[in-house]
């Protein structure tokens, strides 16, 4: 294994990589979007004993606290996209949201909440 692969196999600042970082980071640093998302999670954790999901058997309520807030967090940022024309600076934007760990950064939104 080269220093190379084994430097990327340790993610970034104790997430994933780069790209989940960058994304948590914003999240948590701008007062906005901060106080929103927290709100979104809470949201999402009192609506979880409810999903048709949990209900089944299918996950835990965690679980779908954790998914649902991942899904919405994606959706929302990625249409939030300034660069809607095709260029090579959107490709490149479009490509580092693909590698966000949503999950990740959901989880981490969640394990926050009293």
């Amino acid at each position: 294994m080269t220093s190379g692969q084994n430097a990327a196999s340790c993610g970034y600042q104790g997430w994933r990589n780069y790209e989940t970082w960058a994304v948590a980071l914003w999240l948590d640093n701008e007062r906005s979007c901060y106080d929103r998302w927290r709100a979104e999670a809470r949201r999402c954790q009192c609506e979880a004993s409810t999903d048709s999901r949990v209900i089944d058997g299918i996950w835990t309520p965690n679980e779908a606290a954790t998914f649902n807030l991942a899904d919405q967090l994606r959706e929302e940022i990625q249409a939030g996209c300034p660069l809607t024309a095709p260029t090579m600076y959107a490709d490149l934007l479009s490509a580092a949201l693909s590698e966000v760990d949503w999950q990740e950064v959901a989880a981490s939104l969640l394990c926050d909440l009293p």
